[in-house]
C-alpha cells in the first residue's frame, strides 16, 4: 500500500522521463508496484481497510507535521505527546513517517529551481514570533511579502492573523512596491481559502478574497496541501525576517517594533546581497521588476472606498 505522496511522487518522476526501475530503486518498492500506480494515474484508496495502530487517524497531523520540520521524527514525536496526547517511541514515529521521508527525497530530486519573470508573481505568508515589547512577552504576527524576481521583501506587524489583516498587508506591499503583480500566490489559510482539495488540486477561494483580487488585477495561486516548498522564497524570507530583525530585540512599543521593521527593510534587507541572485533586491527591483508591475488602481485601496 502507497500514500498519496508515494504516487505522487512517482508520477512526477515518470513526467521528468525516469524509468520504473529507477523510479522503484529511489522510493523502496518494487517495479511492479510502480507499474501499477502509473496504470492508475494516481492514488487510490485500498478496498480494505489497514490494521489500526496507536497513529491511526493522525496521517494528516503527521504529514503537515513532518514537512513543516523538515523530516525531524523526533520533533515530530515531541509534537504528538504535547499536542495530542499520544506517546510512542521514536521507532514508531519513523516507521510512519517513512513513505513521506521517501517522498521528500523524490522531490528534492524531482525539483527544479523555479524563477518567476520581473512583476511575475508576489509571494505572501505569516510567521508567528514571541517578542519582547515594554515590558512584556507579545505575540507577533509578522506578514511577509516577497517578490519572486527580485525578492524584495515588505513586512508588516500585527496582533492577529485575521482576513483584514492580510488584506491589509497585500495593500501596504503594493503601495511600497508601487504596483501590482500578475498573481499572488499563499499557503492554504483558511481566512483565504474556503477548500483546496488535494486530489483533484480544486481550489475554493473566500469570496472577499475575490473581490479583493479583482479590485487590485491579480490572480490568485494557492500551494497545494503540504506542499510549502512551492512558496520556498516566502517561506525563506518569513525565517530571514525572525532570524535577522527580530531575534534578541526588544522593543519599548507596538509602534516602535512597527518602525524598525521599516528601518531594517530599507537598510538590511533591501540592500543585502542575495545568496541566490547574487545581487541587491532593491537594484535588481529598480533595473528589471518594477517597471514590469501593474500600475495601483485609481481607486484606491478595497478597505478605504465607500460601500
Amino acid at each position: 500500500m502507497k500514500v498519496p505522496d508515494d504516487v505522487s511522487a512517482m508520477l512526477r518522476l515518470k513526467e521528468l522521463g525516469w524509468g520504473t526501475r529507477s523510479i522503484a530503486a529511489e522510493l523502496g518498492c518494487s517495479r511492479t508496484t510502480v507499474r501499477r500506480w502509473l496504470r492508475e494515474g494516481g492514488w487510490r484508496r485500498a478496498s480494505t481497510p489497514e490494521r489500526a495502530s496507536v497513529l491511526a487517524g493522525h496521517e494528516a497531523w503527521l504529514s503537515e507535521r513532518f514537512r513543516r520540520h523538515g523530516g525531524n521524527a523526533d520533533v515530530v514525536r515531541q509534537e504528538l505527546a504535547a499536542e495530542k496526547g499520544v506517546t510512542v517511541s521514536l521507532r514508531t514515529v519513523e516507521r510512519a513517517v517513512a513513505p513521506l521521508r521517501q517522498a521528500l527525497r523524490a522531490e528534492a530530486l524531482a525539483t527544479v529551481r523555479f524563477e518567476t519573470a520581473p512583476g511575475e508573481q508576489l509571494q505572501i505568508d505569516f510567521g508567528e514570533r514571541r517578542v519582547e515589547i515594554g515590558d512584556a512577552t507579545v505575540r507577533v504576527f509578522l506578514f511577509v511579502a516577497t517578490l519572486g524576481y527580485s525578492r524584495r521583501i515588505h513586512v508588516r506587524a500585527f496582533r492577529g492573523e485575521r482576513q483584514e489583516d492580510w488584506f491589509d498587508g497585500m495593500e501596504s506591499a503594493f503601495a511600497a512596491f508601487g504596483g501590482v503583480p500578475r498573481e499572488v500566490l499563499l499557503d492554504n489559510a483558511r481566512a483565504l481559502i474556503t477548500r483546496h482539495n488535494p486530489e483533484s488540486r480544486e481550489v475554493t477561494i473566500n469570496p472577499k478574497l475575490h473581490a479583493f483580487a479583482r479590485h487590485w488585477g491579480f490572480r490568485v495561486r494557492a500551494c497545494a496541501p503540504y506542499r510549502a516548498r512551492t512558496k520556498g522564497k516566502d517561506e525563506r524570507g518569513v525565517a530571514y525576517v525572525k532570524r535577522n530583525a527580530i531575534a534578541g530585540r526588544r522593543f519599548e512599543s507596538f509602534a516602535a517594533l512597527e518602525a524598525h521593521l521599516a528601518q531594517w527593510t530599507r537598510e538590511v534587507a533591501d540592500v543585502r546581497i542575495h545568496g541566490t541572485t547574487a545581487d541587491a533586491p532593491m537594484a535588481r527591483f529598480l533595473r528589471d521588476e518594477k517597471a514590469a508591475l501593474r500600475p495601483l488602481p485609481l481607486c484606491g485601496p478595497i478597505s478605504r472606498r465607500a460601500s
